[in-house]
């Protein structure tokens, strides 16, 4: 198989170095990329015409881009965890502290799963979030540490306000997350499956939020009087302006996985 695979160097931590991993990478016959500042991975993916199968190394928020543009030219996934939380990874059964030995995934079994997209495109393989957890992602990029970016905005406080399908809710955190998350105050948990065709969107209210209130849909419609709303897409903060349109894509994705790896789903 003709694998590519583009490489977030600033991810993660330093081990395995970026250089090990492209190394490691070419010597199995995948040809790879670096990324450099303002380089866009769906871009590179898209020019690398001759690959059978598209690959990232790098954290949640650099996987959606590649993983669009496998959609499109219906080629294989290859998700290799090279940042700091690697979410998508532990859900799929991809062992996250083995960078290395997820290179044996251009090699190894295929698994199809679910993507979530967004109305304008984007795709998300894990959540997109609005109000604290999309103001924790800014403020943690600006602080250097989640425990007190959480302590500035707790705060701070502040709600979000917003019409989920029309409903209006006023809460400190809503989340989509693509398949059921087992929901956690202020934290997400693992998900069982990545295959089970739903969206799952979890509410928090209160200074302190103690419990979410749950639903489950193929679709939402999310609407916000502000002509912009802060949002993190797998972990990346963006502002979109609202409407914000998400579904499911139920068994979309051609990931490819090693072949020792555990299923997804129990």
């Amino acid at each position: 198989m003709s694998g590519f695979l583009i490489v977030n160097p600033r991810s993660g931590d330093d081990e395995p170095s970026a250089e090990e991993l492209v190394s490691t990478a070419e010597a199995r016959g995948v040809r790879t990329h670096v990324l450099r500042d303002g380089e866009d991975p769906g871009e590179l993916a898209r020019a690398a015409a001759d690959a059978s199968a598209l690959g990232v190394a790098g954290g949640d928020g650099s996987l959606g881009p590649v993983a669009a543009v496998a959609l499109e030219r219906d080629l294989p996934f290859v998700c290799v965890p090279f940042g700091t939380y690697n979410h998508f990874a532990w859900d799929a059964g991809i062992d996250r502290d083995d960078p290395l030995g997820a290179l044996d995934a251009f090699e190894g079994e295929e698994r199809r799963v679910d993507v979530g997209r967004l109305g304008d495109g984007r795709v998300f393989l894990n959540t997109v979030s609005f109000g604290l957890y999309a103001a924790l992602v800014a403020e943690e990029d600006r602080v250097g540490s989640r425990l007190r970016a959480l302590l500035r905005r707790v705060v701070r406080g502040g709600h979000v306000r917003l019409r989920i399908d029309g409903e209006p809710v006023t809460a400190r955190i809503v989340v989509v997350g693509n398949n059921v998350y087992r929901l956690h105050p202020l934290d997400l948990g693992s998900r069982p499956r990545i295959d089970g065709g739903i969206l799952h969107l979890g509410i928090a209210r209160g200074l302190l939020p103690r419990s979410w209130e749950e639903r489950r849909a193929a679709r939402f419609r999310i609407e916000a009087d502000a002509p912009s709303l802060d949002v993190a897409i797998d972990g990346e903060p963006v502002r979109l302006r609202p409407p914000v349109e998400l579904r499911v894509e139920p068994r979309a994705l051609r990931l490819l996985v090693p072949a020792e790896a555990p299923l997804a789903a129990p």
